[in-house]
């Protein structure tokens, strides 16, 4: 069993709602939510119903078509056909792959005011509008999201509960680990970019410390994204394609945004703009916005059609990028493993930045500037967030660098509504030239 920090998020939301709302679970597919949910019936309530909605029967359908009106039949009906009594405020009803049967998630507006049984939904690709253009959605629901395995959590599934606290105490207190101990974290953050945060990755590396089983497990998810795109993106799954496999090829440029012209000497934006909502909204990506003001704040001047184009999860990025080849023909693996970084293998750290800090943020920014006749107005910043009312930049190096041209002129520029400055990198903790140098495994702390 993988240990989970929304598992606490559940517990917390059970307490406060005490029965006012049903939560949702929204998270890519194979992102663990069936498995947690579970998980948090069988410990917090006295029983539980789990329908799945992916295979539920037509029997149990047919009930929420033709028994919803009488609540007293529809429980009686539906502790009957799973075989599980149903008790008074301890009980839980999950409503598993919702989004496959949008009428169960309409009817949650009358189960939570009848106040009973407590409500849990997950969900896949929830926000795709084919999913909710012939429902109401209820008032009555919470949302939280699920993520890929944040790097504490990875800790924990290789044994280690000790080292994240203090590494949590050196960022709060900006103090080294230490040579030794910063090569062992480092060497275990490395193994975190390869295998990723996806359950079943995780677990079959845990294996033996498998990197193929991990990588054979990775396929299968991509190979079930892409069955998605053709279920969900009916009508244009030929660019959502397109852009998912160009997503390797961008990340490996010097500058990540997604290039268009790429795609064709014709392509425009607006031809392109519902398939990279698509793959944002089946949260397969992390989108990353253009802030072209951050005076004026990162949201009011954020450009959509200028955007990098992360994958949400890096494990399944070094996966993808060698989707053609055999797994030991991937030399990513030895690359990162040996700290045998190029360029090229460097989209992987600036990739599992966006996915670390996306699980605080609903949105990520960079910074951009591209003046033609003075290239020494010329900026790049990988990311922009927002501690307090101060706007702080954020670096990404993959390995040694001798210059960050880019963050001093941005730095200057921007001086009224900076607060700190961030360089994240591969060695320990320093300060130098008013910029905090923190190692790549803390970025999930800003």
């Amino acid at each position: 069993m993988l240990k989970r920090k929304i598992y606490d998020d559940l517990v917390a939301w059970k307490r406060h709602s005490n029965g006012a709302t049903a939560l949702m679970i929204d998270g890519a597919r194979r992102v663990g939510k069936s498995f947690i949910a579970e998980e948090f019936a069988k410990a917090e309530y006295r029983s539980h119903i789990i329908i799945d909605f992916g295979q539920a029967p037509k029997d149990v359908l047919d009930l929420f078509i033709n028994d919803s009106a009488d609540l007293d039949l529809f429980f009686a009906k539906l502790a009957a056909f799973y075989s599980t009594p149903l008790y008074r405020r301890e009980s839980l009803i999950i409503f598993d792959e919702v989004q496959q049967y949008p009428r169960a998630r309409q009817l949650i507006k009358y189960l939570v005011a009848d106040g009973r049984y407590d409500y849990l939904e997950t969900g896949s690709l929830i926000r795709l509008k084919k999913n909710v253009q012939d429902i109401i959605i209820p008032s009555e629901e919470d949302h939280i999201e699920m993520f890929p395995l944040d790097f504490e959590e990875f800790l924990w599934a290789i044994g280690d509960e000790a080292t994240y606290p203090l590494i949590r105490h050196c960022f709060e207190t900006k103090k080294p680990l230490g040579a030794a101990l910063h090569r062992k974290i480092m060497n275990d953050f490395r193994q975190y970019i390869l295998v990723g945060g996806m359950p079943q990755a995780v677990l079959a590396y845990l294996n033996g410390k498998d990197f193929e089983a991990s990588n054979i497990a990775k396929r299968r998810i991509l190979s079930l994204y892409r069955e998605d795109v053709a279920k969900f993106a009916e009508g244009y799954e030929d660019k959502v394609f397109a852009i998912f496999d160009g997503i390797p090829g961008q990340l490996s440029k010097k500058e990540k945004k997604y290039r268009l012209s790429s795609l064709g000497k014709q392509a425009r934006f607006r031809t392109y703009e519902d398939s990279f909502v698509w793959l944002n909204e089946a949260m397969i990506v992390n989108t990353c916005f253009n802030a072209t003001d951050p005076h004026i704040g990162l949201a009011l001047s954020a450009d959509n059609a200028t955007q990098k184009c992360y994958m949400a999860d890096t494990g399944l990025l070094v996966t993808h990028t060698f989707q053609d080849k055999k797994y030991t023909d991937n030399e990513l693996y030895r690359a990162i493993l040996f700290d045998k970084l190029n360029i090229n293998e460097g989209m992987l750290m600036e990739n599992i930045v966006a996915q670390m800090l996306r699980i605080h943020r609903s949105r990520l920014y960079f910074y951009s500037r591209s003046d033609n006749l003075n290239r020494e107005n010329n900026m790049e910043i990988d990311f922009l967030i927002t501690e307090g009312k101060k706007i702080a930049p954020v670096e990404v190096k993959s390995s040694n660098y001798c210059s960050h041209s880019s963050l001093d002129k941005f730095r200057k520029r921007f001086s009224s509504v900076i607060g700190n400055s961030y360089m994240l990198y591969t060695k320990d903790v320093m300060i130098k030239d008013g910029i905090i140098h923190l190692p790549l495994y803390m970025s999930e702390l800003l």
